[in-house]
C-alpha cells in the first residue's frame, strides 16, 4: 500500500514538473504523445478510485500477478479505446488543464489508496482481487508508465527505486523467470515489456527467456 502511494506520488510530481512544450514531445507508448499518456493516467486514477468502492463478496479470482492479461504483440496506438483517449487529450487543448485533472482526480485515488482495507476485497473487469493485491499491480503500472513518461525527457526524474524493485519482481513473477542479473531494473522492465528491442549482449543474456518476449501487459 505504501509502494502504491510512493510510485504514484512520484509519478504525479513528475507530471508537475512539465513544461507545457514536453506534452506535444512523443512517450514511450507508442502513438502516444505525454499529453495522452497523461489523459490515460487520469483514466487510470479514475479506474482506482471505481475500483477501490465496488466491493465484492465472492473469493478473489486474481492477484497481484495474474491481474494482468498478457499477449506478445506490442500495441500500435490503433486500437479504439487508445484512439479514445488521443482525443480526449487533445480536447483539454491548454496543458495546465490536462494537469490540473491528474492533480485533482489523481491526488483522491492517492488518498483512497491510503484509506484503503488491504484485506477487502473488490471487483475489477469481472474479477475479484483483494485491494492490496489490487494496488500492488498498480506499482508496475505506475512504474512503466513513468518509464514511458521520461522515454524522451531525460530532464525529467523517473520512478523511484523502490518501484523498480517490486515492478521487476511481478515481471519474473508474470513471466515465470528470473531476467539475467547483468540487466538493470530499468533494462528488465524496458525489454520484458517491449518497449525497446534486447541489444545483441542482451539476446545473449536472455538465452530462452528472450525468445518468450515480450510481454504486453493490459
Amino acid at each position: 500500500m505504501t509502494l502504491f502511494s510512493h510510485t504514484w506520488a512520484a509519478l504525479r510530481g513528475a507530471v508537475a514538473e512539465l513544461r507545457d512544450e514536453d506534452f506535444a514531445r512523443p512517450s514511450g507508448c507508442a502513438g502516444w504523445l505525454v499529453r495522452d499518456l497523461v489523459c490515460h493516467l487520469v483514466i487510470d486514477a479514475q479506474d482506482v478510485l471505481i475500483t477501490l468502492v465496488t466491493p465484492a463478496s465472492t473469493e478473489p479470482t486474481r492477484d497481484a500477478v495474474t491481474y494482468w492479461e498478457v499477449s506478445g504483440t506490442p500495441p500500435t496506438g490503433d486500437d479504439p479505446l487508445d484512439a479514445l483517449t488521443v482525443r480526449l487529450a487533445a480536447a483539454y487543448e491548454q496543458p495546465e488543464l490536462l494537469r490540473f485533472h491528474l492533480d485533482d482526480v489523481g491526488s483522491a485515488a492517492g488518498r483512497a489508496a491510503e484509506l484503503a482495507d488491504p484485506a477487502r476485497r473488490v471487483s475489477t473487469r469481472g474479477e475479484v482481487l483483494t485491494a492490496g493485491d489490487y494496488l500492488s499491480a498498480y506499482v508496475l503500472e505506475w512504474t512503466l508508465h513513468h518509464l514511458d513518461l521520461v522515454a524522451h525527457l531525460p530532464a525529467v526524474a523517473g520512478p523511484p527505486p523502490e518501484g523498480f524493485a517490486r515492478s521487476r519482481k511481478l515481471l519474473e513473477s508474470i513471466a515465470g523467470a528470473a531476467f539475467p542479473a547483468a540487466l538493470s531494473d530499468t533494462d528488465a522492465l524496458l525489454v520484458g515489456t517491449g518497449r525497446r528491442a534486447p541489444t545483441g549482449a542482451e539476446t545473449a543474456e536472455l538465452g530462452e527467456l528472450g525468445a518468450r518476449l515480450p510481454f504486453v501487459l493490459g
